[in-house]
């Protein structure tokens, strides 16, 4: 309990730097659960350029952007009923969600080595399908997450739950697990994505 006191401090007295942290922390933490949880790769061989990418993607790109578009948020609609929340969600869905993959998308290929006219085409074919899944999750986390969590917490949720990605990708490709059709896409999207999941690639 001492260390979560020390946390909310820093997080009070520092929020952006602290948040940015977290949200690198929480990456590299999700990818060293899916390298030892479910691809029981080991220490030995760990890859830990692949943790690293993973926590700069998070502190470089994720946190900044994603905390950031709440303080705007914050600002465009204050309050916090469950109106406001349904509003935040709206705009957050409609605006934010499809500017942040198309960002987020051709990163991915751009980190992955991909030409400037390959990382298009692959834009060209997956974002579509990723804006369609992305609906069938985060409306509902997001009116959960804008009406019952405080702002300095709202990429607490948000991370993780983005994160699950790798883990549930590795029980596709590793175990007999039956991935639903609607999330199928995301699991491409990580498969296609070795520079994240394959530094051997």
């Amino acid at each position: 309990m001492a260390l979560w006191r020390a946390y909310q401090r820093a997080l009070a007295a520092h929020p952006w730097k602290v948040q940015v942290l977290t949200a690198g922390s929480l990456m590299g933490l999700g990818d060293i659960i899916s390298q030892q949880l479910v691809e029981r790769r080991g220490l030995q061989e760990h890859q830990t350029g692949r943790t690293l990418t993973m926590v700069s993607m998070g502190c470089g790109f994720v946190g900044p952007v994603v905390g950031g578009w709440y303080r705007v948020l914050d600002r465009l609609i204050p309050g916090t009923t469950k109106v406001d929340a349904l509003k935040k969600m709206l705009l957050d869905q409609g605006a934010f969600a499809p500017c942040f993959l198309g960002c987020f998308l051709p990163l991915v290929g751009a980190l992955n080595g991909m030409s400037a006219q390959d990382n298009w085409a692959k834009l060209k074919r997956d974002y579509p399908d990723a804006l369609i899944t992305n609906y069938y999750l985060w409306p509902a986390v997001q009116l959960a997450n804008f009406y019952l969590v405080p702002l300095h917490y709202r990429d607490h949720l948000r991370v993780p739950l983005a994160d699950l990605s790798a883990p549930l990708e590795g029980f596709g490709s590793h175990k007999p697990f039956s991935i639903p059709p609607e999330f199928q896409v995301w699991w491409r999207i990580c498969r296609d994505s070795t520079w994240l999941w394959d530094t051997e690639a």
